[in-house]
């Protein structure tokens, strides 16, 4: 996973990453996002039709050994699970298809996000630390949100917590060309969809549960039986934005059955896991290409910068 060549790319994921600490504070060895989190394990079997949407070869394979990791929103470690905060929750998955050889996805439980580019996330984010929540009134954030639709959508949409990481769906924000070994090749974007159906709690109910539920829960429910989710890929049409994260396409838009994840056991020294592995939003195996989304690269570094300071950090 390389760092970008262009100076300006690396100081704007510096400015971003600086703002999530402004934001949520230095947490040595976290994430500056999605702090709090856990890691299992398991395998992912594609769908019989998987090939004729992909030549990856994960998809052309009778399996392939999966790291999963589900985590709460913002840079906290110890964000309580039903803090409102805490959504959207994420999902990070990595296929390893050989020794120091992989590809990842990367989502996480709304359907969109607040900004296309990354200069414009900054600006968000330079609003958030700039305000009081308690007293949005005047504020940078409420100039923000007032200028850009797509931010105060994403502010905006529900977000109830789920019962539990297992039975919440996730989204991959942006889109990838998936190319076939006929050279075809087709727009799409990831969903994580449960197997046992989206369960989510009202205000009262997330309100009694403890601080811990969802990763209690988890840990609870590998132990007894395997969590497995269907990888769907939505199809985009010709007349469907591919670079801008910040749309949804129509739910009328084909699905495609890409296989099944199904986990089985938590990660071995969870935490040291969690500290040294960083999941890349560019999927850089041959038959998954990024689209030009501009919001990739800025990711890619941000997620590099910060994964290179946590696994400097002492433990």
């Amino acid at each position: 996973m390389p760092l970008s060549t262009d100076e300006k790319a690396v100081a704007l994921a510096q400015e971003v990453l600086t703002q999530f600490d402004t934001i949520f504070g230095y947490h040595s060895g976290f994430r500056p996002a999605h702090a709090k989190g856990i890691m299992l394990t398991g395998t992912f079997t594609p769908s019989p039709e998987s090939a004729s949407l992909s030549k990856a070869p994960h998809l052309n394979r009778p399996s392939t050994p999966v790291t999963v990791r589900f985590s709460n929103s913002t840079g906290i470690p110890a964000i309580p699970d039903n803090d409102p905060n805490a959504a959207p929750r994420g999902c990070a998955i990595r296929f390893n298809l050989a020794e120091h050889v992989h590809t990842d996805i990367v989502s996480h439980s709304t359907n969109h996000f607040p900004a296309r580019t990354g200069e414009e996330f900054l600006e968000f984010l330079k609003a958030i630390a700039a305000s009081d929540p308690a007293h949005l009134s005047g504020s940078p954030l409420e100039k923000y949100l007032g200028s850009h639709p797509a931010a105060l959508a994403f502010v905006k949409a529900p977000k109830p917590p789920p019962s539990s990481f297992a039975r919440e769906t996730y989204f991959g924000l942006n889109a990838m060309r998936f190319i076939n070994k006929d050279g075809t090749g087709r727009y799409g974007r990831y969903r994580i969809v449960p197997e046992e159906g989206n369960q989510h709690l009202n205000p009262a109910d997330a309100a009694t549960k403890e601080t811990n539920y969802l990763f209690n829960e988890i840990t609870q429910r590998v132990a007894k039986q395997a969590v497995a989710f269907r990888i769907i890929v939505q199809l985009a049409e010709d007349q469907d934005q591919v670079d801008d994260a910040t749309v949804r396409w129509p739910d009328d838009r084909p699905i495609f059955e890409l296989g099944k994840l199904v986990l089985t056991k938590l990660v071995a020294d969870n935490s040291g896991a969690q500290k040294q592995i960083i999941f890349d939003p560019i999927p850089r195996v041959d038959g998954i290409e990024p689209s030009k989304d501009p919001l990739l690269d800025i990711r890619a570094n941000v997620y590099l910068l910060s994964g290179r300071r946590r696994r400097s950090a002492p433990d």
